[in-house]
């Protein structure tokens, strides 16, 4: 159902088209006027212009009488159709309300006050990445679900440990003897050189803001808590791209004979030996040594594994430098420079960059200060006892998503100034929302508890601009009644014209004449890149094997369209004859095989050829029968100075 959103977001652009006269109109206090109702459900004059507008941009020829007046025909029959739909209580299943939902939550975004909040974090990581850190950190370890008094107690250990940093100044041999860092035993809590988006935001957030030397407090994330040092900091040297060959050492009686194989390598290069002979020769990277070596250009920290390699990387100069042989980890390595790539402009990496921020830590923490800046302004207050007996009724059958409210009186949850919700709100949130889930129950009931108390918020969020934005309730009502509207079409007329093929016969039979064709070909036309591949074809479509085509056709990357053709309608037909047959053709530096299955005369189309126009004419048909229908069911009543004075404004400039 998605497929609406591309088009309906055009609205957002078109919101301030309309919004100036309706907002004056808002505020003279003047009574709006009915144009016409529906079943007694009236819609407004100033309703009716602001779709017309919308719908009618930079087209004055449809500004006249006429055309309104056909417009407003149509009107009535989507009026309709979302009555019936209502009536059948479609908006209350929780299908629609989550689809709903979904475009309400897109649509609030430009209003909200985080709206900028992508492109302020954006602008503030590429500052950050335009700079290179080097820092040692200590961690002290929390499992991911500590109790309160395990976080204590690391808490406790971290300012020990600080405290002794900075009495003894020796951050590398703390960090060596008390981080939980497996790695700091051998690289004594030194994390080399980073940028934004390498370490866990609340690690980056307090490194970047630290002095060169000056020991950190203890910082907490997801692993526990950290004391961190920046040792440097310089300017970006933006990503370079290498090739390398590798030689393995894969045990340590293997080092000196990985050394003297890469050495010999390294005095063959410089004899004049290719890199790329010497790369496929003796390189033991399977991934690389039959492309030459050449690896995925990286930035800072981006070989951190391999700091040695990282380095020797970044000082090669001169596009086809070649280094001295380095080890690393892995091996030896020869590495050459294949490009330096200075760090683009933010404007380069908008869109690159948005996405990776928008997945990353930094997004959700910063919506979630916002989520609590939004409760203090809307007086959000919770009872407390309400919310505890909840969290603890959750157990593995929410994880299921076959959780059994409770019976009982409702009782207040929380409030959101004036506005009251019970938990009896909640558990029908639950009901709807809830799904398979892994994990602790108590963690997703106060998932779902948050979730639900920012829907609430933005409920009222959605009044206010509303308020400010008087357009702003017709486009929701636009999202709301075409939901609506293609569920229902969907049911009584897509689907049943579609699958009632009862129905298509007796509609083609009644209906012949409207079916008439002049000569055609039953016929299907192949397409491929070369004469090679229309020659193995043809010689498989005169066995007839229909399998073994279909294989052949997508294995050479073909084309095929089946149908009933005029001999007009394809360039390739001029080429053949117009007869039953098989015909190889050339038509402007493409290859065709024509299987003309049979030539069939002007006449009476065949139902199996007429279709795909019997399904839209029964569809059609069916359509209307259904409004006749919905139109007695629902009475009509257009106003006529209501349509006057409709047609009096559209015509205004």
């Amino acid at each position: 159902m998605l497929k609406l959103l591309p088009a309906m977001l055009l609205c957002i652009a078109l919101i301030p088209l309309c919004d100036a006269q309706v907002k004056d109109k808002k505020q003279s206090g003047k009574k709006e006027q009915t144009i016409f109702s529906v079943g007694g459900n009236a819609v407004t004059t100033d309703e009716f212009i602001y779709l017309y507008r919308k719908n009618h941009q930079n087209r004055p020829d449809e500004f006249t009488e006429a055309k309104i007046d056909e417009y407003l025909k149509l009107f009535i029959d989507f009026k309709l159709k979302v009555r019936e739909a209502v009536q059948r209580g479609m908006d209350t299943t929780a299908a629609f309300k989550k689809e709903y939902n979904s475009y309400r939550a897109e649509l609030r975004k430009p209003y909200l006050p985080d709206n900028s909040l992508t492109d302020s974090l954006v602008k503030m990581t590429y500052e950050r990445m335009s700079e290179e850190l080097r820092a040692s950190h200590l961690l002290v370890a929390l499992k991911p679900d500590p109790t309160p008094a395990d976080t204590v107690e690391a808490y406790r250990k971290a300012v020990v440990i600080r405290d002794r940093i900075l009495a003894t100044g020796d951050f590398a041999k703390e960090a060596m003897q008390n981080s939980d860092d497996p790695s700091s035993k051998t690289n004594r809590g030194d994390l080399g050189y980073f940028t934004a988006l390498q370490m866990v935001y609340p690690f980056e957030n307090t490194a970047y803001a630290a002095k060169v030397k000056d020991v950190s407090q203890p910082v907490r994330t997801r692993f526990g808590y950290h004391l961190i040092q920046v040792t440097d900091r310089r300017p970006s040297r933006g990503e370079v791209e290498v090739s390398h060959i590798m030689i393995r050492i894969r045990s340590e009686q293997d080092n000196e004979t990985a050394r003297n194989t890469i050495f010999n390598v390294y005095e063959q290069l410089q004899g004049g030996v290719a890199w790329s002979e010497a790369c496929k020769q003796y390189s033991e990277d399977p991934a690389t040594k039959d492309q030459g070596g050449k690896l995925r250009p990286f930035g800072a920290g981006g070989m951190g594994a391999v700091p040695e390699f990282e380095k020797a990387a970044f000082e090669l100069q001169k596009v086809g430098d070649v280094s001295d042989p380095v080890k690393t980890q892995y091996g030896w390595h020869i590495i050459r420079l294949e490009k330096k790539i200075p760090l683009p402009t933010l404007e380069a990496l908008s869109v690159t960059l948005k996405a990776r921020v928008a997945r990353d830590e930094r997004t959700s923490l910063s919506k979630q200060a916002l989520q609590e800046k939004l409760r203090r302004r809307f007086n959000y207050n919770e009872n407390e006892s309400a919310y505890a007996r909840i969290v603890s009724l959750a157990d593995s059958s929410l994880l299921k998503g076959q959780w059994k409210a409770p019976s009982g009186t409702p009782q207040q949850l929380f409030s959101l100034g004036e506005k009251v919700i019970t938990d009896k709100d909640f558990f029908a949130y639950i009901k709807t929302n809830s799904r398979q889930q892994s994990g602790a129950p108590t963690k997703y009931m106060e998932q779902l508890y948050n979730n639900f108390v920012e829907f609430n918020i933005m409920e009222l969020v959605e009044e206010g601009i509303v308020k400010e934005t008087p357009t702003y309730s017709y486009l929701l009502k636009e999202y709301y009644e075409g939901i609506l509207l293609f569920e229902i079409m969907e049911k009584e007329v897509w689907n049943k014209a579609s699958n009632d093929s009862t129905g298509q016969h007796a509609f083609y039979q009644a209906n012949q004449a409207k079916y008439q064709t002049g000569e055609r070909a039953k016929a299907v036309v192949y397409e491929a890149a070369s004469r090679e591949a229309i020659t193995a074809l043809e010689a498989l479509v005169k066995v007839g094997d229909e399998r073994k085509i279909q294989e052949y056709i997508i294995e050479s990357k073909g084309k095929l369209e089946a149908g009933y053709f005029k001999k007009e309608e394809k360039e390739v037909f001029g080429k053949i004859n117009w007869a039953k047959g098989v015909y190889p053709a050339e038509n402007k530096g493409i290859y065709y095989l024509a299987w003309i299955k049979d030539i069939l005369p002007a006449g009476t189309m065949s139902f199996e050829e007429a279709r795909p126009a019997i399904i839209s004419d029964y569809q059609a048909d069916m359509e209307k029968k259904w409004l006749e229908q919905l139109k007695k069911k629902y009475s009509v009543k257009v106003n006529g100075k209501g349509k006057q004075h409709v047609i009096q404004t559209l015509q205004t400039k």
